[in-house]
């Protein structure tokens, strides 16, 4: 028999290492049980929730071109984190006459094992869930704590080994001076070229386009305030824009969209 190696790790808590421990315990069990394995499939830092899986999705297209019977995983969950997807891409392998195994979970062919098998897609569902609501709730209290939740931070602010926000002193002043001029009349690019002029780098490291200002001059956290979906926290960081200001040079962008 013939068979596929299908391999996967998620950004939650695995690393790349994770992969060569998957198909070294799935190239073990083929040569036990006497399988030929003939190609691997493999998703790097990709979700089993999403069906955006390139490699997954051309292995289930390949399952058509009689290449393999057998698709190998380490362990169900890496197939699948729901019993919705796990019972409609597994009717699909059964379609095209390909069988799904697990090298690490022994799963029987009787009635015994349909019921096994369920209980491990369904604790596999659970663990995605619970793990996403972990995750929710440690993004919530970051944000009730004035802590960053990810990426570089934002222009006018350092963060501390904590991702704690605190007024920067160098870059803060060019933050709070666009408000002005753009209050005063000066429009986004103008501002633009201004920052550019100076040799002010965007948090990214680059120039400031007329994006970046806008975002700049739109986003709430200049006066205190962080949001994660629908929490709201003012006061939550210190604010280098006084709220006044931040409210006038809104009225403005929306009365120059409009004009």
């Amino acid at each position: 028999m013939t068979a596929v190696i299908y391999a996967r790790y998620s950004s939650d808590n695995q690393r790349e290492e994770s992969i060569e421990g998957q198909i070294r315990e799935c190239t073990a069990y083929a040569e036990k049980n006497g399988i030929t394995i003939v190609k691997h499939y493999i998703d790097r830092a990709i979700s089993a929730k999403t069906d955006n899986r390139p490699q997954f999705q051309q292995m289930i297209k390949d399952s058509d071109k009689k290449l393999f019977d057998i698709v190998l995983v380490w362990k169900l969950d890496r197939f699948a984190r729901n019993r919705y997807d796990s019972a409609r891409y597994k009717t699909q392998l059964k379609k095209n006459g390909v069988k799904l195994m697990s090298a690490t979970e022994i799963i029987s062919e009787g009635p015994e094992g349909i019921i096994l098998e369920s209980v491990l897609e369904g604790y596999a569902e659970y663990y995605s869930a619970d793990l996403a609501e972990k995750v929710v709730r440690g993004q919530t209290e970051n944000i009730l704590k004035g802590r960053c939740n990810g990426g570089r931070g934002t222009f006018g602010y350092t963060l501390d080994s904590e991702r704690k926000f605190h007024i920067d002193p160098l870059t803060s002043p060019f933050v709070l001076e666009s408000f002005k001029k753009y209050n005063e009349g000066s429009t986004m690019k103008e501002i633009r070229d201004w920052l550019n002029e100076n040799g002010i780098k965007n948090p990214v490291g680059g120039a400031f386009t007329y994006n970046s200002v806008e975002h700049m001059l739109k986003n709430r956290r200049y006066i205190g305030e962080l949001k994660f979906r629908d929490v709201v926290v003012p006061d939550a960081i210190p604010p280098i824009v006084p709220l006044e200001l931040f409210d006038d040079v809104q009225e403005k962008i929306a009365k120059n969209k409009k004009a």
